[in-house]
């Protein structure tokens, strides 16, 4: 098994905030296709990346989290990119790593 996180960014590269309905359509896309989801929402996560410029950026994150049996990179791959238009960012973070149900 697999635990996914995908790592949304609340604005866009521009600084404008997201609509609500993007992050329903990924909560809805996502519970389709795994049969649930965990999303940590109430207090959105904070991170500093490096901009082209050596400076730090921050910003809100929105995690969201599935379990799946196995990993099709290239499907992630292809669903990060539809993310990234989405979002209007120029990389979203999607990470993987082996976990067990108990």
């Amino acid at each position: 098994m697999y635990l996914v996180q995908l790592l949304l960014p609340l604005n866009d590269n521009g600084g404008q905030r997201l609509s609500g309905a993007l992050f329903q359509e990924v909560r809805e896309e996502l519970v389709a296709r795994f049969g649930g989801l965990t999303a940590f929402s109430r207090a959105p996560v904070e991170g500093l990346c490096q901009d082209e410029a050596r400076r730090a950026k921050d910003g809100e994150r929105l995690v969201c989290e599935v379990m799946t049996g196995a990993l099709d990179r290239a499907r992630w791959d292809g669903y990060r990119h539809r993310l990234e238009s989405a979002f209007r960012q120029r990389e979203i973070m999607i990470r993987a790593q082996p976990t067990a149900r108990r």
